[in-house]
């Protein structure tokens, strides 16, 4: 009898196994905006959390720089993304997006501002013709496309009507600290980042010149030749999310919301792409 009690339970062992291998397995990531720990700290709830909802196994997978992470998402190798929006743009003939973030006051959109010195003649967006901006990056969102494209809308091409210098490192605090230092005479950053800097300068000795485009937040994607119920299933589960689910506190969003390529646009129109 013991022997019989082994071999079943042998047996009961490899056909589980065997289910779980036959379980189709998506690879979740994240735009590596943070360190490597931090993102894994962000997706590997939510990739846990996909696979209880579904019936497939979800993985995280970190990718070391936004070149990798884009080209990973456009071979195919990483079916589930969450990225900017910016990036969702360069993505979006693999990947279309099912769900959109919301957090904040703003909910599911952001925008960037444009600052001067407290002092400064730049009272309007004419006023920026010739002069040296200072921005996030070229790939930065809230720090350079929202306030583009605001300027395209006034009939101002900022790229060749201005002289641009990208922060060093892409931080917001460096465009802050480039405009008080007199190296910039305006600066583009997100709108929430506009005391980020307060630790060395007092927001004060700046002043907004103007509030920019609003743009769509941050995207969940998924590889678009998915079928269509896998599509469907995680799409339901991400939106099932509550705001104090442990997921949502860990990736620091208050839900997700459902959304249309269509809704990106915008940053579509600023970025070229």
């Amino acid at each position: 009898m013991r022997i019989i009690y082994i071999l079943a339970t042998i047996l009961i062992s490899l056909i589980q196994t065997s289910i779980i291998d036959a379980q189709e397995t998506y690879n979740l990531s994240m735009l590596p905006r943070y360190s490597s720990e931090e993102i894994n700290r962000r997706i590997s709830p939510l990739a846990e959390y996909l696979s209880k909802k579904t019936k497939y196994n979800i993985e995280p997978v970190i990718t070391k720089d936004f070149t990798q992470y884009e080209k990973q998402l456009k071979n195919g190798s990483i079916e589930l993304g969450y990225e900017n929006p910016y990036i969702y743009t360069l993505i979006s003939e693999t990947h279309e997006v099912i769900a959109m973030a919301v957090k904040g006051i703003d909910q599911d959109k952001f925008r960037g501002i444009i600052i001067a010195r407290n002092n400064s003649k730049l009272l309007t967006l004419e006023d920026l013709r010739g002069k040296t901006i200072s921005i996030v990056g070229y790939t930065s969102a809230g720090g350079y496309l929202s306030q583009k494209l605001s300027l395209m809308e006034a009939g101002i091409d900022v790229d060749k009507e201005c002289k641009i210098i990208e922060a060093v490192e892409n931080k917001q605090e460096n465009v802050i600290l480039s405009v008080y230092t007199g190296d910039a005479d305006a600066g583009f950053i997100r709108e929430s980042a506009l005391n980020q800097a307060d630790e060395y300068i007092a927001s004060s000795r700046l002043m907004v010149v103007s509030a920019s485009a609003w743009l769509p937040n941050w995207a969940f994607s998924i590889k678009r030749s998915l079928p269509a119920n896998i599509k469907e299933q995680i799409k339901t589960a991400l939106l099932d999310l509550k705001p104090d689910h442990p997921v949502m506190k860990i990736l620091k969003i208050r839900l997700f919301r459902s959304a249309e390529d269509s809704e990106y646009d915008s940053v579509r129109r600023a970025s070229g792409h």
